[in-house]
C-alpha cells in the first residue's frame, strides 16, 4: 500500500498513450501501422517498469526540509525556505508542493526544478498572514521523476508543522534599528523643534552658536573663563500607556487587515521605541470590560510581556464602555502619563457620547486619541463623477470625510491631542506624536 500511495502517473505518460491510440486508429486505414502500434505499446510497458525500477531502487532518493521561523509576523512578508537534495545517480526532475495553512486559502502552490546527483538546492517563498493565531503547515510533498517522465514518486516530509503568527515583529525590528541608528527621518519620522526645554539636566558644555543663551551657566563660565551652558535632555522614565479599543468599530478591514491589528502592530513597534528611549510602557485593552492591563515598566524584557498580551487580543462585536475605561484609568494609573487611545469614530454623535470620559482622562494625563481615515472614501472622493449615482456617492463620502475633520477639531478644542491617520501610516504617525510630545515637554 505504501508503494501504491507513492506512485503517480506523469502527465507525459498520457501523451504517449494518446500517440498509441492515434496509431491504432490510423491502422484501420493503414494496416501496416497495427503491428507497429503493438510494438510501441510493449516498449512503453517496458519503459514504465524500468522507470519504476529507477525511482524505487533507492530508498532514500530525495531529502527535503522546510525551514520555518519560530514566529511569523502579522501583515508582513515572511520568508519560508525549503532545502532539498537528490541522491539519485541520474538527473532528477522535481515538482514541489507545500501544503500551506488554510488561512491563506491557496491551493495552487507548486515549484518545479531539476537536480543532479548529490546536488543541493534552496527555494524561498514568502507568505503574508493577516490574522494572528496558530498556522499549521501540512505535508511537504516532493514528486520525483526521471528523464523518461512516465511515473512520479511521491516523498512526504514534515507533516503538520505549527507556527504562531504574532503582531508585526518585523515592523518592530525595523523601527528599532532606525531608532538606534538615528535614521528615523528615512521613513517619515521627523524631528520636532524644541520649544523651551525640560528640566532633566544632562551636562555642562562649551557654548556654540545657536545655543539658548538662557541656559548659560555663569559659575562654570567664571571658572573656565569662557561661555559654558547647561545641556538638558528629554525626561526619562515617564509612564506611557497604549489603550486599544477592541469593540466592533475596530473590526473594519483595510487591505485585508483589521483596524485592531493595525493598532496592535503600532503598539508593539511604539512600545519598543519608547523603552529604548528609557520610558516606562504599559498597555490596556477594553471593550465591555477591561480585558488586559499591563502596568508601565521600564525594562526591555517587559516587551515580551506586552507581545504575549497583544497576541491574545481579539475583537468584540459590542460597543465599548468608555466610562469603564475612565474609571479604570483613574483607579490604576495614578501618575501623570501619556495615554495613546486607539479607537475609531465614524459619526460625530458617537464621539460626543464619549467626550465627557475623554475630557476626564485628559484632565490628569496627556491623552492622544488616534482614529482612522477611511481610505476607500478618499479614493471615491478623488475619482471623477460621470453620472448622477456617482455624484450622490461622492457627496455622501465627502460628508463622512468632513465629519472626521470636525471630530479632530472638536477634540482639539478641549485640549485633547489627536491623530487622524491612514491605517498603513499609523505606526509612523504615532511615533511622530510621541517625539513631538517629548520634545515640547508636555508630559
Amino acid at each position: 500500500m505504501q508503494f501504491l500511495k507513492s506512485l503517480y502517473i506523469h502527465n507525459t505518460f498520457f501523451r504517449y498513450i494518446a500517440v498509441l491510440a492515434g496509431c491504432f486508429m490510423l491502422s484501420f486505414w493503414i494496416p501496416i501501422l497495427y503491428p507497429i502500434a503493438w510494438i510501441l505499446t510493449l516498449v512503453l510497458l517496458g519503459l514504465f517498469l524500468f522507470d519504476i525500477y529507477l525511482l524505487y531502487t533507492h530508498s532514500k532518493g530525495l531529502v527535503a526540509n522546510r525551514v520555518l521561523p519560530k514566529k511569523l509576523s502579522n501583515s508582513d512578508l515572511n520568508p519560508i525556505t525549503i532545502v532539498f537534495e537528490s541522491f539519485y545517480p541520474f538527473k532528477t526532475y522535481i515538482s514541489l508542493i507545500d501544503e500551506l495553512p488554510q488561512q491563506f486559502q491557496k491551493r495552487d502552490f507548486e515549484h518545479r526544478t531539476s537536480l543532479f546527483r548529490n546536488e543541493k538546492k534552496e527555494f524561498e517563498y514568502t507568505v503574508r498572514p493577516v490574522e494572528r493565531g496558530e498556522y499549521v503547515f501540512g505535508n511537504l510533498n516532493v514528486y520525483a521523476s526521471s528523464a523518461l517522465r512516465i511515473i512520479k514518486r511521491r516523498f512526504v516530509f514534515q507533516k503538520d508543522q505549527m507556527v504562531p503568527v504574532y503582531p508585526s515583529i518585523i515592523q518592530m525590528q525595523q523601527y528599532d534599528f532606525l531608532a538606534i541608528s538615528n535614521n528615523l527621518t528615512q521613513v517619515g519620522l521627523k524631528k520636532i523643534r524644541r520649544i523651551g526645554h525640560t528640566q532633566e539636566f544632562e551636562q555642562i558644555k562649551e557654548y556654540v552658536a545657536g545655543d539658548d543663551i538662557r541656559t548659560v551657566n555663569w559659575k562654570a563660565t567664571a571658572k573656565q573663563n569662557q561661555l559654558m551652558v547647561n545641556q538638558y535632555q528629554d525626561e526619562k522614565s515617564q509612564p506611557i500607556y497604549s489603550i486599544i479599543d477592541t469593540g466592533r468599530v475596530m473590526k473594519m478591514p483595510f487591505n485585508g487587515l483589521k483596524l485592531l491589528d493595525y493598532a496592535i502592530n503600532a503598539t508593539l513597534a511604539f512600545s519598543n521605541v519608547a523603552l529604548k528611549k528609557n520610558d516606562k510602557t504599559g498597555m490596556v485593552s477594553f471593550s465591555k470590560k477591561i480585558e488586559t492591563f499591563v502596568p508601565a515598566v521600564q525594562k526591555l524584557t517587559h516587551l515580551n510581556t506586552i507581545l504575549e498580551k497583544l497576541y491574545n487580543i481579539t475583537t468584540e462585536y459590542t460597543d465599548s464602555d468608555f466610562g469603564l475605561l475612565y474609571a479604570h484609568v483613574k483607579r490604576k494609573v495614578t501618575h501623570r502619563s501619556l495615554l495613546l487611545l486607539y479607537t475609531n469614530f465614524e459619526h460625530i454623535s458617537a464621539l460626543k457620547r464619549q467626550l465627557p470620559y475623554l475630557m476626564g482622562m485628559a484632565k490628569k494625563h496627556v491623552l492622544v486619541v488616534i482614529f482612522f481615515e477611511n481610505t476607500e472614501l478618499e479614493e471615491l472622493i478623488s475619482a471623477d463623477a460621470e453620472d448622477l449615482q456617482t455624484i450622490y456617492h461622492k457627496t455622501i463620502a465627502e460628508k463622512f470625510s468632513l465629519e472626521k475633520r470636525l471630530m479632530q477639531k472638536e477634540l482639539q478644542r478641549y485640549g485633547i491631542q489627536t491623530i487622524l491617520t491612514k491605517p498603513e501610516e499609523l505606526t509612523i504617525n504615532t511615533i511622530n506624536k510621541y517625539l513631538e510630545i517629548k520634545s515640547r515637554g508636555l508630559l
